[in-house]
């Protein structure tokens, strides 16, 4: 039997069975120390020796053995706090990992985590009742946390990249037809939240653009917003924030539709007569629509007003996300080409609102099949 190379690994079996592998491996401090991996075969064991080897050949250090899931995560959640990412992504990727992550797979050890986990975990999540796409999110969280650890070389592979996500239909958008949205929009006038409808309706604005549009950021002469920010509640304790937009280009300026000049006119007066009326309860923000008392709407609040205004209309219920459907869907169906309407919506890239909105309208797919009727001179 030849002798085995230095550095080359020895395996064998334990008395419990379980199989052991050991070799002599480069550390982080440029030392060597002697690493000992575990598996319930000779095979599995001589796949994780063979690794390590081959970390040494390539002089790289092995990852060290003591940091877990978890200690990993919590570093990993303060550097991006601290790296200028936007408060509300923090935010959801602690909410993923504390939620369904680090309960299942936070007490291991980082280099110990190993695709069989992840797909355990992954089930786990998908058993508890969540959407597909919830499954999706909590894989796609871990794979970008991986990511960084591999980087920094704390393992030697992202092994969420190696299993595979579930696969999330895109769920049909149906919004408002044009007669719907005038119903709705009409039966709101006269109270103090129609203007913020109305853009919403009119300019496809996210719910935390409308939330944090400052009277600022609109020229009424001009027929024009801009939107420069975004609203949202984060959780953990951190309320109701103001900040950058979702994207680059999610910051944009807006031509505002002459009636809905007029209308946001008629809700600065409005508002005038509510701070006079407040008095001195009344908080200055500064914001184009607030509460009685000039304060930020609660976003929740805002969700919970349009299911009660929907059901007096006597309409079909949707989501307030859906009011930017609505008008997406409407200006596609006037004919307006998708390129302006991802400018107006201020979608990072034209295959999002194509992909979004490829279905549109029938009366939209009435236009294309006359215009080929033109062409072949029918």
């Amino acid at each position: 039997m030849s002798r085995r190379a230095n550095g080359e690994g020895s395996i064998y079996q334990r008395k419990d069975g379980r199989w052991t592998g050991a070799v002599y491996v480069f550390n982080r401090d440029g030392g060597r120390q002697r690493r000992q991996v575990y598996g319930s075969s000779r095979i599995e064991v001589a796949g994780k020796v063979a690794d390590l080897v081959r970390l040494n050949e390539q002089h790289v250090p092995a990852a060290p053995v003591t940091i877990t899931v978890r200690e990993f995560a919590d570093s990993w959640v303060q550097q991006l706090a601290s790296g200028g990412l936007k408060p509300a992504t923090v935010s959801n990727y602690r909410w993923v990992l504390e939620r369904y992550v680090l309960p299942r797979v936070g007490r291991l050890r980082l280099v110990a985590l190993a695709p069989h986990h992840v797909r355990e975990m992954l089930g786990a999540v998908s058993e508890s009742g969540v959407s597909p796409r919830t499954v999706q999110l909590t894989r796609a969280v871990l794979r970008s946390m991986l990511a960084d650890a591999e980087r920094e070389q704390l393992v030697h592979r992202n092994v969420a990249a190696l299993v595979r996500g579930p696969r999330v239909e895109r769920a049909e958008i149906v919004p408002w037809t044009a007669d719907e949205a005038k119903r709705f929009l009409t039966s709101l006038e006269g109270h103090r939240l129609h203007a913020l409808f109305a853009v919403g309706v009119a300019l496809g604005l996210r719910k935390g653009e409308l939330l944090a549009l400052r009277w600022d950021d609109v020229d009424l002469d001009a027929a024009l917003v801009r939107v420069r920010a975004t609203a949202q509640r984060l959780g953990h304790g951190v309320g109701l924030v103001v900040g950058a937009p979702k994207t680059a280009r999610s910051r944009r300026v807006v031509p505002l539709p002459h009636t809905l000049a007029d209308v946001l006119v008629r809700h600065r007066e409005a508002q005038d007569e509510e701070r006079a009326a407040a008095g001195e309860m009344w908080q200055e923000s500064g914001l184009v629509f607030t509460t009685g008392r000039g304060t930020m709407i609660e976003p929740r609040n805002l969700n919970r007003f349009l299911d009660q205004a929907v059901s007096r209309a006597g309409l079909r219920r949707i989501r307030f996300h859906d009011l930017r459907h609505t008008c997406a869907s409407l200006l596609l169906a006037q004919g307006v080409s998708p390129r302006v309407v991802m400018e107006l919506l201020g979608h990072s890239q034209l295959s999002m609102t194509t992909d979004l909105y490829g279905h549109v309208m029938p009366s939209s797919l009435r236009s294309a099949a006359d215009a080929l009727d033109g062409v072949f001179g029918a």
